[in-house]
């Protein structure tokens, strides 16, 4: 079953179905904006839709405009000038520029394209979809290879030729805490506040308790056992947190096997030289072993585990956006 927040599955089911489908994306738009440069709008021949590329003071036009593509096969680029109280009830302080294209499915937007687009974003492959504004015609599907800093800032825009259009579509974040410990508590509110999908392991019964992280599924089994199902991919970071070589080099060892982007390991300076030894032992060379952040988080004088969670979360975020 398709989601509603997924607009781009939505648009091809209703496609499909006989609906018709336009797909409305922001390609550029004013600093302080409700939606960001790649939000999305999907509209059906009747004039239903999902999503959204405004606060709601440009929709209505949108919506004509895309029943208008529908008739004539025959993508837009809308330019809407807001006024400063347009958008004040948008939640803006002042007016500015917003720029929308609206692609009929099956026009100038092939179905086949959209879906190859839609299976890279169920698959976790992360994939963009490029366009020419000026020919709003041929857009095609691109890998991350070719606009490496744009996938890692998330950030769909327009390039410097002020024509081609990047719409960045990402694989949601994931986050694996190995350990259902106090410092995994805040972490977990942390992630999720930050766009995370958070799975926390453990096999300890006391620790994975429900009642310790409310709304949080915990799997209660050993990272071994359950992480070679999780898909552990580049939008994946694993932090490992219990101090048991018994819980936390299995996690350890997983990930070093796979594409995850970051790896930390809670620790002092001497658990993580013991650590280093067992995996050199275990066959692991230099270049894998550099892969693991520890002791984790910023050096930012973190003491209590909230403030640890904090600097966590900000090496994070730095190795994210900037890489390693």
């Amino acid at each position: 079953m398709t989601g509603p927040d997924d607009i781009p599955a939505l648009a091809l089911d209703w496609h499909r179905a006989g609906r018709g489908a336009a797909l409305a994306t922001v390609v550029e738009t004013w600093g302080s904006a409700p939606r960001p440069v790649g939000s999305q709008l999907v509209i059906d021949r009747e004039g239903a839709m999902e999503g959204s590329v405004s606060g709601g003071c440009v929709e209505g036009a949108v919506v004509l405009e895309a029943l208008e593509s529908l008739e004539d096969g025959k993508a837009r680029l809308l330019e809407f000038g807001v006024s400063d109280d347009d958008a004040f009830s948008a939640g803006l302080a002042c007016g500015g520029r917003i720029r929308v294209l609206v692609e009929p499915v099956g026009g100038s937007l092939a179905e086949a394209t959209l879906a190859a687009l839609v299976e890279a974003r169920a698959a976790r492959r992360p994939v963009a979809y490029v366009l020419d504004l000026e020919a709003l015609a041929g857009g095609r599907l691109a890998e991350a290879a070719a606009y490496p800093d744009r996938f890692r800032a998330d950030k769909s825009g327009v390039e410097e030729d002020g024509r081609t259009f990047v719409a960045i579509h990402n694989p949601p974040l994931r986050m694996i805490v190995i350990g259902a410990v106090h410092i995994a508590q805040p972490l977990v509110g942390m992630a999720r506040a930050t766009g995370y999908d958070v799975t926390v392991i453990d096999p300890r019964p006391a620790f994975a308790a429900a009642a310790r992280f409310p709304g949080q599924a915990i799997l209660e089994d050993y990272p071994d056992e359950v992480m070679p199902g999780l898909g552990l991919d580049a939008r994946t970071a694993v932090v490992t947190l219990t101090h048991d070589p018994k819980i936390d080099d299995p996690a350890i060892r997983e990930a070093l096997g796979s594409d995850v982007f970051y790896l930390g390991c809670l620790g002092s300076k001497r658990t993580h030289a013991k650590r280093l030894e067992r995996l050199v032992a275990a066959g692991y060379s230099d270049e894998a072993i550099s892969r693991i952040h520890a002791p984790v988080g910023l050096a930012i004088g973190a003491r209590s585990p909230a403030e640890i969670a904090i600097s966590i979360m900000a090496e994070i975020t730095r190795v994210l956006r900037q890489g390693s």
